[in-house]
Order: C-alpha cells, then sequence, then structure tokens
C-alpha cells in the first residue's frame, strides 16, 4: 500500500478527450481514485473537485482523478456532469494496483473486487504528503484543499 512519505508511482494514461497524461510530469497534484463514472457518489466528488479546481490551481496543483472506466465513458461523464477536472483511464486496473486502491470491498454482505475511493496529495518532489480513504464526501475537497494550502 502507498503512503505518506512513500515515492509516487509514476505513469502514462489517456484522459478524457484522449490525450496523455504523465504523473511526473503533473507534480504537484491531487490524485483521486474513485469507483465509476456516473455513480452518485463518484458524481457528487468530481463535481466538488471541479467546482473548486481553481483554488487548486491557484496554488499551483493540478486534480486529476482515475477509475477503470473506459474513455467512451469518461468522455460521457464529463460531458453530463459538466466536469472540469482531467480523468484518466486505468482499465487495465495497473495504476489502481500500484496504488494499492484495488481492493476487496463488502456491500450489503457481497464480497467483491472494487476500487476504494482514495486520494493522494503529491508534492512537488513526487512523493505521497497525505492519503485519504474517503468513508464520506460531504467536507473531503475542503479538507483536501486545506492540506495543499498547508503546503505554501
Amino acid at each position: 500500500m502507498i503512503t505518506t512519505g512513500d515515492a509516487a508511482p509514476d505513469f502514462t494514461l489517456i484522459r478524457d478527450g484522449g490525450t496523455e497524461v504523465t504523473l511526473s510530469a503533473s507534480w504537484p497534484l491531487v490524485l483521486f481514485f474513485y469507483p465509476g463514472d456516473s455513480t452518485p457518489t463518484c458524481t457528487t466528488e468530481a463535481q466538488a473537485f471541479s467546482a473548486t479546481v481553481a483554488a487548486f490551481h491557484a496554488k499551483g496543483v493540478k486534480v486529476m482523478g482515475v477509475s477503470r472506466d473506459t474513455l467512451a465513458k469518461h468522455d460521457r461523464f464529463v460531458a453530463k456532469s459538466g466536469l472540469t477536472v482531467p480523468l484518466l483511464v486505468d482499465e487495465d486496473g495497473s495504476v489502481c494496483n500500484a496504488y494499492g486502491v484495488w481492493a476487496e470491498k463488502t456491500t450489503f454482505g457481497k464480497t467483491y473486487m472494487g476500487i476504494v475511493r482514495t486520494t493522494f496529495l503529491i508534492g512537488r518532489d513526487g512523493r505521497i504528503l497525505h492519503r485519504w480513504e474517503v468513508a464520506r464526501i460531504k467536507g473531503h475537497v475542503d479538507e483536501v484543499l486545506a492540506a495543499v494550502e498547508a503546503m505554501g
């Protein structure tokens, strides 16, 4: 599991719209992993990051989301939900595995593999400054922004 102080695993993925993004070219960065496009909680989270992205950018920090959905699903999700943060395509799950967010989950007694909603703040040096496993979306983006502001 990747945690505070660890080097962020580097990767290159396709984002919504079809262009490539390389993690190491994007530091500092808020990287949030979410289970799936167009679900109520994931939509709320992505819209909350989109609504505050200017505040992150003002601090020199980019914001990107990652799920295992396809490029086509990301493009529809961005258009339908009015998102302004890039969504990265990790269809094979290699980045989810590298960050330790692909794990066994249980919902209503059913056990399955899925993305554990997790947010990472990656510093200018490519190290993890903060790691949040997100149980509640309400207040989460504000907490991440406060950590960014504390970076200086």
